[in-house]
């Protein structure tokens, strides 16, 4: 019998046991991943075999007014791709040049980490056919590469509105943040400007999802569930479709006018109409302009920088409230009635105009537009011929009653606040007073009193002033209709896909102007004046319609003059206030007020839009 000595049944019971702890670990980590993390593992099988794909809901239509479709909804052949899954050179190069486009250009598509790397993204929309075709017969060489039909924006009206309507891009991460309660995923497409932004809670629309059975190529096998999205609302605006286009036309024309009267940095510009009974915004142009499909399926960052450049002069700003400036005389309706309200003057007082006025004195001298002096003058005749000395006079004496009379009134005119129009990014524009000052120079004692030059600048509509065009056009609507400021709004109804309406945008007041009626009354008449024998009496020769305005010449340093015109007609019934802005334009009467004459044309269907420019070197 063989026996083995002491030492080597040592060894052999050693190994025994570390055969018997091995065993033991094994069964042990065999029971921990089926017993303890069993459920864990079951779950990471399943979520691989069973996808939830999201499905979009169909954006809102955009009507005008008159029902008039301005943007919605058609269909495009898009290629999506699943980044986790474009891992392949070969494969991006292919699809680069299968599309005709850079490859940094679709790796910047699928680059942002955060977004859910399964979630498939758009890399190319409306593509044609034939690629379509070949990239299903090709579908296993491009392994994550898809290509379906996707609802796009679909702008019916080209550039038309364009600042109205707005564009859509991808959430980005801060909107994301701030809508993370919502129903939104990175990657999705949200309404950025206009309307579209404004009103995006109406027109997105709740997104349904399908829940996928895949195999381990992630090729569809089956629908294991299935909830259909809901189509967003539609939107009715107050905009009427053709008097937009022929505002755009006019406020075109204005430019190229200017142009031609020698004012070659004249290239951009805002016009709007606007009923002044409800605060209504019937037509609402800016100058230059973009066509809202440049964002469709996202737009390049060469695009985007285009529109950003100065060169460009950067079209997406929507000049008619996103920017303010100088109104110049178009404001001197507000002096002429601070005057009045304070008793600084009656409304027969009497001025001299001799074309130079030193009321503060010879050093401090101002001069009046007409060099050679208006001669008699009074609060009529003055408001009429535009004359500077008069607002002078009548702004000095607002300064010495102490106050700030004159920027109570402008505030009393809604002047320095936004107007609440439904739309983003609306400016304030400013009225100075002594703590503005103050404060804006504050690296700069020397400049920080509020001096009596700062109170008569201001009365004519220059200095520190700014407004926007739709300020301003909320200023006359006030006057016309007798005193009563109305919210400008776009929105008018809100109607299922179906066409019922289901709610109703009610006009909103925002303040009551406290000016006797007998005052506002006599205000209108001096305004018409301006049209029959003031200085948009060129402008409006002949013009059939009875027509009340005021033109406006602003002085901006180291630029050319700009030109402004605002006005309401018809006079006894007033239903449309119209405010023309062009930048370095010249002379409100020459440019500006043609340019509402061709509005206010097309109004009322009038065939004869009357001149494009007139002589009138008056502010």
């Amino acid at each position: 019998m063989v026996r083995f000595d002491d030492s080597i049944q040592k060894r052999l019971a050693i190994a025994g046991v570390i055969v018997i702890i091995a065993f033991g670990v094994l069964l042990g980590r065999l029971w921990t991943l089926q017993i303890i993390a069993g459920e864990k593992y079951f779950e990471m099988a399943e979520s691989n075999r069973v996808r939830t794909v999201s499905i979009s809901a169909s954006r809102g239509v955009i009507y005008d007014r008159n029902g008039e479709i301005l943007v919605n909804n058609r269909p495009s052949l898009v290629v999506t791709v699943i980044p986790s899954e474009l891992k392949n050179k070969d494969v991006l190069l292919r699809l680069s040049e299968l599309l005709d486009m850079v490859p940094n250009e679709i790796e910047e598509k699928l680059e942002d980490k955060k977004v859910d790397p399964l979630k498939p993204r758009t890399i190319k929309y409306d593509i044609n056919e034939d690629t379509a075709v070949y990239i299903k017969e090709h579908s296993a060489d491009f392994l994550g590469v898809e290509v379906k039909v996707e609802p796009v924006r679909n702008y019916s009206t080209s550039t038309v509105a364009a600042h109205v309507l707005g564009y859509l891009g991808e959430i980005s991460e801060d909107e994301f943040e701030k809508m993370k309660d919502k129903d939104y995923k990175l990657g999705d497409l949200i309404g950025k400007s206009g309307t579209e932004k404004q009103y995006e809670e109406i027109l997105c629309g709740v997104r349904g999802f399908q829940q996928l059975e895949v195999d381990a190529s992630g090729k569809v096998i089956r629908i294991l569930d299935e909830n259909e999205s809901v189509a967003g609302n539609n939107l009715q605006l107050t905009i009427d479709n053709n008097l937009q286009l022929a505002t755009e036309k006019s406020l075109q024309e204005a430019i190229k006018a200017a142009n031609k009267e020698g004012y070659k940095d004249a290239n951009a510009g805002a016009a709007l109409v606007m009923n002044p009974n409800t605060g209504e915004i019937l037509a609402m142009a800016s100058y230059p302009t973009f066509d809202p499909s440049l964002f469709t399926g996202g737009i390049s960052s060469k695009q985007w920088a285009g529109l950003n450049d100065e060169t460009s002069g950067f079209p997406l700003l929507n000049r008619t409230m996103m920017c303010s400036y100088a109104p110049g005389s178009v404001f001197k309706p507000i002096t002429y009635l601070a005057g009045l309200m304070e008793g600084v003057i009656s409304y027969n007082s009497t001025f001299n105009c001799t074309g130079k006025w030193t009321g503060m004195g010879e050093s401090w001298a101002r001069y009046c537009w007409k060099r050679s002096g208006h001669g008699q003058m009074n609060l009529s005749s003055g408001l009429s011929n535009s004359c500077d000395v008069v607002f002078y006079e009548i702004g000095y004496k607002l300064y010495k009653e102490k106050g700030e009379k004159l920027q109570k009134w402008a505030r009393e005119f809604n002047l320095g606040s936004k107007t609440g129009i439904d739309l983003p990014s609306e400016t304030k524009g400013r009225v100075p007073d002594k703590a503005w000052k103050k404060k804006f120079n504050e690296n700069y004692p020397e400049y920080q009193a509020w001096m009596p030059g700062d109170t008569v600048n201001l009365a004519i509509g220059q200095g520190d002033l700014l407004t926007s065009p739709l300020q301003i056009a909320s200023v006359y609507s006030a006057i016309a209709n007798g005193g009563t400021v109305w919210k400008p709004h776009l929105g008018k109804n809100v109607l299922t896909a179906e066409g019922e309406e289901i709610h109703e945008f009610k006009k909103e007041k925002v303040l009551d102007i406290p000016v006797p009626k007998t005052i506002i009354e006599k205000l209108q008449k001096d305004l018409r004046r301006v049209i029959v024998d003031g200085t948009a009496k060129n402008a409006f020769a002949g013009f059939p319609i009875k027509v009340a305005g005021k033109t406006g010449t602003s002085q901006v340093k180291s630029k050319d003059d700009f030109a402004w015109f605002a006005c309401y007609a018809p006079l006894d019934k007033p239903q449309y206030v119209v405010v023309v802005l062009i930048e370095q334009g010249g002379h409100g009467g020459s440019i500006a007020a043609p340019a509402a004459r061709r509005i206010l044309a097309a109004v009322h269907d009038i065939p004869s839009t009357g001149p494009v420019t007139v002589l009138d070197r008056s502010r």
